[in-house]
């Protein structure tokens, strides 16, 4: 065990000569090693930081959740001109399947908006994302809230101008005043804000729930009909825990077809969007990224391994006296073998973690300038070093036997 240690302090001290004794010849050929870690390990690190916020984002709402609308979230074979033509959701289809589906825990009916301006006397707050929506909400997505509540079902049916606020308008609108029973301005109407949220930070689409007013749907129904081109409606569906999700959603599209009246043999004119098959589409994507990001590191890598071959094949021709006397003293094949092997892993191993910093450093930056996580794990830091230690073990190979089958009297008059 005491030779191996002594055999791998002798082999770092060999690397670290390599790279005072020729520092720009040695530092390129690193650049393909610290290239590659930095590609891959990037691209697996933005990916993994992208999914987790896609999972945090939607972990306020049930994998079972169900958006009911006129258009699928993921691919489709039904032409785009035919989706086109298919009818928006109504209200009083939310009403009926509230009423008729069986296993159902909560139902909620919601309008999807343009952006508008909302305004509190002076101060004016440009593209807020009205959320129009039913009572029902709060029990299908988790709202944090920071101060109030969310509006009831009499305020809900009734159409009542209320209002619970984002966390950035409230911010916005109401520094130092406590917003609560205040009125604000949305469409030209006057709302009173019952409740504000805590701060999500920026989501899936941006930083939406940050940026987001909810008010009944009915008071909009009231003021535009159902009808507007300004909206598109939408049911949101939670099933009852441990519900059969295959029967729950045949019940729910049987239903609906009765209700439109679609004869035998008709295409659904709406979609069942499950939340988990949205979030399964999504995870295809980024395993297509990881595989990208694969593939486009793996050429850098190739070029580093060259690199770092060159490297040991030129360490081999500068110490060949100094094997020959090694061999000479008594020091086996095996031993000069392992010297190289590991001045190889340990020069690749310094290339890689110079790619890991860069990674790190990037982060950081991005982080503080986008506002959003960008996150390199543990488990990415032994993956980049691990790569490159076989990037490094897999170069030296050839170098490393060359070194160990010299004739050590040759080698000695060959530095002579």
């Amino acid at each position: 065990m005491i030779v191996y240690i002594r055999l791998l302090k002798e082999s770092f001290g060999f690397a670290l000569n390599a790279l005072r004794s020729n520092k720009l010849r040695t530092l390129l050929s690193l650049l393909g090693v610290t290239i590659g870690i930095f590609s891959i390990i990037a691209v697996l690190a933005a990916v993994d930081s992208l999914d987790r916020k896609i999972k945090k984002d939607l972990s306020s709402l049930d994998k079972n959740s169900i958006y009911l609308i006129k258009f699928s979230f993921g691919p489709s074979e039904i032409p785009k001109w035919k989706r086109e033509q298919f009818p928006d959701v109504t209200y009083e289809e939310y009403e009926y399947l509230k009423k008729s589906l069986n296993n159902l825990d909560a139902m909620c009916f919601q309008l999807f908006t343009r952006n508008e301006n909302i305004k509190y006397e002076n101060k004016t707050v440009s593209s807020v994302k009205p959320v129009p929506t039913t009572y029902e909400l709060e029990d299908i997505q988790a709202l944090s809230f920071k101060e109030g509540r969310f509006f009831n079902e009499s305020e809900s049916n009734s159409g009542t101008p209320l209002a619970v606020l984002g966390y950035d308008i409230a911010k916005n609108l109401f520094e130092g005043v406590d917003p609560i029973g205040k009125k604000i301005r949305l469409y030209g109407q006057k709302f009173t804000v019952i409740g504000t949220l805590k701060k999500q930070g920026a989501g899936l689409f941006g930083d939406e729930d940050d940026t987001t007013v909810y008010i009944p749907v009915n008071f909009l129904r009231q003021l535009y009909g159902d009808n507007s081109e300004l909206i598109t409606p939408a049911i949101l569906i939670k099933p009852a825990d441990g519900a059969d999700m295959d029967a729950f959603k045949g019940e729910l599209s049987q239903k609906l077809r009765t209700f439109r009246g679609l004869k035998t043999g008709a295409i659904d004119n709406f979609f069942v969007n499950v939340l988990s098959g949205f979030t399964d589409f999504l995870d295809g994507i980024v395993s297509q990224m990881n595989i990208v990001g694969w593939i486009i590191s793996g050429f850098s890598l190739l070029v580093g391994g060259f690199g770092i071959a060159n490297i040991m094949f030129v360490s081999v021709k500068e110490r060949t006296n100094l094997i020959g006397i090694q061999k000479s003293l008594g020091a086996k094949n095996k031993f000069i073998l392992l010297q190289f092997l590991f001045e190889a892993v340990i020069l690749s191993v310094f290339g890689g973690v110079i790619g890991l910093f860069m990674v790190w450093l990037i982060s950081l930056l991005l982080t503080y300038a986008l506002d959003f996580e960008f996150v390199l794990g543990f488990w990415n830091i032994v993956l980049g070093t691990g790569l490159s230690a076989i990037i490094g073990l897999i170069s030296g190979i050839l170098p490393a036997i060359s070194a160990s089958k010299l004739d050590p009297v040759e080698a000695i008059r060959s530095g002579m």
